[in-house]
């Protein structure tokens, strides 16, 4: 739609409709209508049992079960309380606690986080860089702020990290910008799986020091890190951290945080970003810019997301419960992945390198073609790109087993093979 009657474009691709949400619908109509056995909904972004319920962590129901009246209806403050603020350090960083000054601003979800580092560290105008494979409301977000999305290519031939082609991008946008926000959706990456390792990581950090060592330019590296606790090992994935202290003060580093998988809080609308620097000026400006701008959008978080998480790590005996009672069903989530994985190599169905998380990527030509077709089967997939998105996260391993042989089959039948 490029003509408004009342609104303004504004520069914007507005679509009628959310693309997951409007594939989701149609899920849910041919599930009522035919029948639930008859539909694999692979599209929804929460975990699901294998009986299609959404999981919540009941550790964490009990804990909102006991907050008091205050905790529901008193404003927070814009950055978040203290005991949030304290508590989303230790969630995020577990036992990395960075030797760096670290200030965090509550935000809406990790989306809030996304969209204040981009209003902030970019200019109207600029392109931010994230990888060919993304999160669609990345772009919509930038749009919507006036700024729009370039891409790297993710993984070279061999599925590894494909630093020649993020080096390129970052020096190619470098020399057109003054600055350059970098967004790296990093472990169990949406919507691949991907993980980047210590080595790519390395890789990361020397090209982005030596992009902006003139000291001319500035660089900020958003980390969104959503899928972090259901990556696997809630330690060795937050083994990347270190790597990110000591850069220079011309790099900033941002994590996006989010209390939807970790704490099955998707409805709360609470995370947050915290930044990571050497400099306590840049530290401080973060605070006050990134609060300005709270201030401006959504004004003040969910104060009773924020007192949920400061009573678990309040009490050690709690939160063990709680991280406990996720890693069973992290296991159960990564196992999924795996099965598809496993099946889908056995079929020789093309995947992007998975590693982790709620999602897998199978390669296809004509991607939009090929999720019509298989939901003529009563398969609904997200087309994104050159590919179609698969929730593991919301179909159970049985379902991951058997799904890589049904569209393989769609994707040679629509592509004629």
């Amino acid at each position: 739609m490029s003509n408004y009657r009342m609104a303004e474009a504004n520069h914007r691709i507005i679509p009628l409709e959310d693309k997951i949400f409007g594939i989701n619908q149609k899920a849910k109509k041919m599930a009522a209508e035919e029948g639930s056995e008859k539909v694999i909904n692979a599209t929804i972004g929460s975990l699901l049992d294998d009986n299609g319920n959404l999981v919540i962590l009941s550790s964490v129901v009990e804990v909102l079960k006991n907050l008091t009246s205050l905790d529901y209806a008193e404003y927070a403050p814009i950055a978040g309380t203290p005991d949030f603020i304290k508590a989303i350090k230790r969630a995020a960083f577990g036992s990395y606690v960075p030797r760096a000054y670290t200030e965090v601003v509550a935000t809406p979800g990790g989306t809030g986080a996304i969209r204040n580092t981009i209003q902030n560290y970019s200019k109207r105008g600029d392109q931010v860089l994230t990888s060919d494979w993304y999160w669609g409301p990345y772009s919509t977000i930038a749009q919507d702020i006036e700024r729009t999305i370039a891409t790297f290519t993710l993984t070279d031939d061999k599925g590894k990290f494909n630093a020649v082609s993020f080096e390129s991008k970052v020096k190619e946008l470098l020399s057109i910008q003054d600055g350059l926000v970098v967004i790296l959706n990093t472990p169990a990456h949406n919507p691949t799986g991907y993980s980047l390792d210590l080595e790519d990581w390395n890789n990361v950090i020397n090209i982005i020091k030596n992009a902006v060592a003139d000291g001319k330019k500035k660089l900020t590296l958003l980390v969104d890190v959503a899928y972090l606790d259901y990556a696997g090992d809630e330690e060795e994935y937050r083994k990347f951290f270190p790597l990110l202290e000591g850069l220079p003060e011309n790099i900033l580093v941002v994590v996006a945080y989010s209390l939807s998988k970790s704490y099955t809080m998707y409805g709360m609308r609470s995370g947050a970003m915290i930044c990571m620097t050497g400099d306590k000026e840049i530290a401080d400006e973060f605070k006050t810019v990134c609060a300005f701008s709270a201030r401006g959008t959504w004004s003040n978080c969910n104060r009773a997301a924020m007192a949920t998480l400061a009573r678990i790590f309040s009490d050690e005996i709690l939160l063990s419960k709680v991280t406990h009672e996720r890693q069973a069903y992290c296991k159960m989530l990564v196992q999924r992945g795996k099965s598809f994985q496993k099946s889908a190599n056995d079929v020789g169905l093309n995947m992007v390198p998975f590693d982790a998380g709620f999602f897998v990527t199978v390669r296809c030509e004509n991607a939009d073609a090929v999720g019509l077709e298989l939901q003529k089967e009563g398969i609904f997939t997200v087309p994104v790109g050159k590919g179609l998105r698969v929730s593991v996260a919301s179909i159970s391993e049985d379902k991951c087993k058997t799904l890589p042989i049904s569209i393989l089959k769609t994707i040679k039948k629509v592509n004629e093979q």
